[in-house]
This record gives structure tokens, sequence and C-alpha cells, in this order.
């Protein structure tokens, strides 16, 4: 917004506000328009139903068709609208009316009707009002993930189940492609493809730190992993790369391990184990991994003290137990809408060393190497909010602010007995 010099009780609009207010308006016509291609359907059903014709499929593909000529879209593209139109309409009204008003996108529109018409219909409910509600307080990027989340912990009763399930589908595909190049396609367990892509990622930064190696990141995590496919150990790879392992870490409720089952763990309202960058996983494969598995950074949720949260100004590098401490809360880097993992971040001061910032937990968050640039090289600013756990707040070079809140928030322990008094 502007304030005039001389009318200083006049706020006028700034090119961002007129940007904002273009897009509400597109937004609410996105709305109309999807409440005017269900009507066209249902009013080419009735036409046809009155005509004595009662092939629905082929009458809705003369729909698909006729939108697609008409908006110059693919037939693929008017199928989407048509399914995405008569779900908010008749399905989802709570998420049409809140498109109406401008508090969702249509991509977030799109989404969320996407991603609730795949559950189970027993979960559909649990999952609608919060999600709704995420979309309309989440960038895309962010709801996504966030979404996501909400769906896999509401159907974390039955995760063990539908992870056997799933697990016996594993395999490995073929896709030729051009130029003599093709794709290598592993359907397996996330837990263990994560795993595979950080050690490969780990081994090709040594390889490509040797003199002369202009290969890119990518080119050379391809080369690490078909060197270990076709060769086992590979000599050729540099000392310090060949006993390189993968790093990832898993959050488990130490409750949710004094259960049987998911169920169980689900119906005593106890949270899931938490994979990072992958989300919850059955407690089988829980078990195995905090019970010893190697390359594993396990962080039980338990009320335990001994937590390092500060060092001061005694040394400008956070200690190991405080980086892990610091991405464990956020999970991801701080920045606004973004989904890089912690475990890939650097480690900001909020308020920079330079000018007298402690290294301690309050001072410190994780941010990816764009937005670590960005915090430092532009006039954005940020700082971590007090008492909030870990939110940071981005304000932008017009004035705007920006909340960013970690993912999981460190817990405060209290005596029973003093319940102000921490121990």
């Amino acid at each position: 917004m502007f304030i005039d010099s001389e009318l200083p009780h006049l706020v006028l609009p700034d090119e961002l506000d007129l940007v904002l207010e273009a897009a509400d308006m597109m937004t609410v016509l996105a709305a109309q328009r999807l409440v005017r291609i269900d009507v066209m359907r249902r009013e080419a059903l009735r036409e046809a139903t009155r005509n004595g014709r009662v092939l629905t499929d082929v009458v809705e593909r003369g729909v698909r068709l006729e939108l697609a000529a008409a908006l110059r879209i693919t037939e693929q593209a008017a199928g989407d609208l048509l399914a995405l139109a008569e779900a908010m309409v008749h399905t989802y009204p709570a998420v049409l009316a809140s498109m109406e008003r401008a508090r969702i996108t249509e991509r977030h529109a799109s989404i969320l009707v996407s991603a609730v018409n795949e559950l189970e219909p027993e979960f559909r409910t649990q999952v609608l009002a919060p999600g709704l509600a995420l979309a309309e307080a989440e960038p895309v990027g962010t709801f996504r993930r966030k979404l996501r989340s909400l769906i896999d912990t509401v159907r974390s009763a039955t995760l063990t189940e539908r992870y056997e399930r799933a697990v016996t589908r594993r395999r490995i595909a073929v896709e030729p492609d051009n130029d003599g190049m093709g794709w290598l396609h592993l359907y397996a367990p996330m837990v263990a493809i994560t795993a595979v892509h950080s050690r490969a990622t780990a081994m090709a930064k040594v390889v490509k730190a040797a003199d002369g190696d202009t290969r890119t990141l990518d080119q050379a995590r391809a080369d690490v992993v078909l060197d270990l496919l076709v060769d086992g150990a590979v000599e050729a790879h540099p000392e310090q790369a060949r006993g390189l392992r993968a790093t990832v870490f898993v959050t488990v409720p130490v409750l949710a391990l004094l259960h049987e089952s998911d169920a169980s763990r689900a119906a005593a309202g106890i949270s899931p184990p938490v994979v990072e960058g992958i989300g919850p996983i059955p407690l089988p494969l829980a078990r195995q991994l905090v019970g010893g598995a190697p390359g594993w950074t396990r962080v039980l949720t338990h009320p335990e003290t001994g937590m390092v949260l500060s060092v001061g100004r005694d040394q400008y590098r956070p200690p190991p137990a405080l980086q892990k401490l610091v991405k464990w809360r956020a999970d991801r880097c701080m920045g606004p809408g973004c989904w890089m993992p912690a475990s890939r971040c650097d480690i900001d001061h909020n308020v920079d060393w330079a000018l007298g910032g402690s290294t301690e937990l309050t001072n410190l968050g994780p941010l990816c190497e764009g937005h670590h640039t960005v915090r430092h090289h532009t006039d954005w600013t940020i700082e971590q909010v007090a008492g909030s756990g870990g939110a940071i707040l981005w304000t932008s070079p017009a004035g705007r602010p920006y909340l960013v809140k970690p993912e999981r928030a460190v817990p405060v322990f209290r005596s029973a007995d003093h319940d102000d008094a921490p121990f």
C-alpha cells in the first residue's frame, strides 16, 4: 500500500495491491466458470433424456468435446474441468464457496478435491474441513505438503496393513527414451529410496570435488548409481566416497512403541512415527529403525532433559546436537512456501552473529541456499517470533509480513508438583 505524503489519511493501493486485486477477480471468475460448466453438463444430460437417449457416457463425451473445442484446450483438460466442476458444485460446496470469496485459488481447490476424492470414504470428512483451512492459509507448495501430511496422519491407523500390501508390489522397470538413453524406475519403500538418493548425493559431491571434474551434480549422481549397480564396490571412486552411508531422520513418539498396532496407537491419540520428507511409517518399520539400524538419526519425542539449547556467544557454529534440534523442529527450510528438507539446509542466525546474535535455539533456523541468499543480500528481513517455538516472520521490501511456522514444537518440560517450573 502507498500513503500519500500530502494526504497521509489517504491510503492508496500500490502495484502489488493491484496485482492481488486482479488475482482475486480471476479466482472469482474461475469459480463462476466451474458453476457454468456444470450447468452446461447437466443441461446436456437433460436434453438427451428428453430426446430419449440414455447413453450418458456418450453424451458426456460430446459435452467434453464441445467444451474443448470452444475453449481451445485438449479433451483431457476439458474432462478435468468437467470433473472438477461436478465435484465442487455437488460434493464439495464449501470449497466452491471459499473459491467464490477468493480465499483459495483454483489450484488450491483442484489439489484439495483431487486428494479428498482419492481417499477411502470413511476418511473424507476428517480431511475436508482441516484441508480447506490449510488451503485458505498456505501457499500452494506448502499446502500440498501439509495436506499430504494430514492425509497420512488420518490414514495412519491402517498404515501397516496398506504398507504390507504395497511392499509386495516392489519392482524395477526399464523405459526406453530417445538418443540411446532410457529410464530405470524403482518402485520400493520410500524410506529406502530416500536413503539411496541421500547416499548417492553424498558420494557424488565427494567425486565431483576431484580436480578437473566438470560434471553437474545430477550427472555425477547418475554415474555413481550406475557404477554401484554395474560394478558393485567401485575402486575408481575416491577412498572418502566409498564408505559413505545415507542419513535419514526418523521421529518416533516413544509412547507409540508401546502399542502393538497402528490402529491401537491411533485410538490412543498418539501421533505416528514420521520420516523427514516422507511422512508416517508403519510401527514395525519404526521399531526396526529405532532399534539401531545404522545410518539413522533417532529423535524420541519423550520428555527428556539434556538438550543443547544454546552456546551463547562462545562459538559461531552450533554444536551437532543443537544443529539436529534446529533442523528437527523446522523439518524443512523456513523460507515462505519452501519444501526443501531441513537436512539439506544451512543453519541461519536470525540475528546475524556479526551484529551480536547468539548461537541458541531462539536465534537459529534452517534456510535453503536460495532463501539464505535472499535473506542476506536483499531488503527482506526476518526475525524469530519470541515465545512462538521457532516461527519466523519474514517482512518483504514492500513491508508485507509472512509468518512461517516450524513443523514441530520443542517441548517444555515441567514437573508434576510445580507446573510453572521447568526441570
